[in-house]
């Protein structure tokens, strides 16, 4: 079987859980991987955690923060495949294993997922994601149209994705800009699986193979209290309708049909996150146009 070079990317900001998360990156099964550290902490704290680990890791400072520490260090990736992972998550011992194996099985498909677990501060086990009931492949268009119809992301996290290098490369660092629409300050994940899939296939592992920790404490993304476009998680779902309307994965039909939810949720979300509105607006203007383009 073909071994391919896998980076194992880590984005890092946070000490907190960082060397629990490296040392799962060190655990792993699979022989022929680099871990990447792209470290973005204003301490030198996760530069001597890594130092602990000497030549078994490749260490790089980065200057830029959030988004930008996370497509700078995806960049740097030398293997043929990546496996982002964030630096309070933790990976099975067989993560890599397991996904290599998958990919390895069909060209056409560009990107794994698998089952995954939350856990808190503690380490404890609070809530299993388990979008399916058994593993198997699924063409990108169907992944999308799931997602933006039932407005949710059953892939997850960056943390529990695999993907292949080239396909990286030929995106270029529009990686969370989906078609018309930026999704950075958002659904900047969901908006990368579309493009990281796009025209091929992905696949579901039903395992077990990462863990995404949530604690509020943390600055997270994930984390109201700390990040201030939040809502933007919630808007950019009614964005990505739209757009996935406007290049067919979504029929017109579809986007009148999803009327109701989209005002539902609107007027559920926008007293407290202003940006509903904007996406909501821009919604009903798509599809009045849509009528009146049918009319005529």
């Amino acid at each position: 079987m073909s071994l391919p070079l896998v980076s194992i990317v880590i984005p890092s900001y946070k000490t907190g859980h960082f060397e629990t998360c490296l040392r799962s990156a060190l655990g792993q099964s699979y022989p022929n991987i680099e871990i990447l550290v792209s470290d973005n902490c204003p301490t030198e704290a996760i530069k001597e955690i890594c130092a602990k680990y000497g030549g078994h890791l490749i260490y790089q400072r980065n200057s830029a923060i959030r988004e930008q520490n996370v497509l700078t260090a995806l960049f740097a990736a030398k293997g043929q495949l990546i496996k982002p992972l964030f630096d309070d998550d933790v990976l099975h011992p067989f993560c890599i294993e397991r996904m290599v194996a998958t990919m390895n099985m069909d060209p056409e498909i560009q990107l794994v997922f698998s089952a995954s677990q939350v856990i808190n501060v503690d380490n404890e086990r609070t809530e299993t994601r388990r979008p399916y009931e058994a593993s198997g492949s699924m063409p990108a268009r169907d992944m999308q149209r799931s997602m933006v119809l039932g407005m949710r992301n059953f892939v997850g996290e960056f943390s529990s994705i695999m993907f292949r290098r080239e396909r990286l490369w030929e995106i270029g660092r529009h990686l969370f800009k989906y078609h018309h629409h930026d999704c950075t300050l958002g659904l900047a994940d969901v908006a990368a699986y579309f493009n990281l899939a796009r025209d091929g296939k992905v696949f579901y592992i039903d395992e077990e193979l990462s863990y995404f920790r949530h604690d509020r404490r943390l600055e997270s993304n994930s984390n109201p209290n700390s990040n201030p476009n939040f809502g933007y998680c919630f808007s950019d779902y009614i964005d990505l309708l739209i757009e996935s309307a406007d290049i067919g994965i979504v029929a017109p039909e579809e986007l009148a049909v999803m009327a109701p939810t989209v005002d539902e949720v609107s007027a559920r979300l926008g007293g407290v996150f202003p940006m509903m509105a904007t996406s909501q607006q821009r919604f009903h203007a798509v599809l009045a146009a849509n009528r009146g383009g049918a009319q005529s």
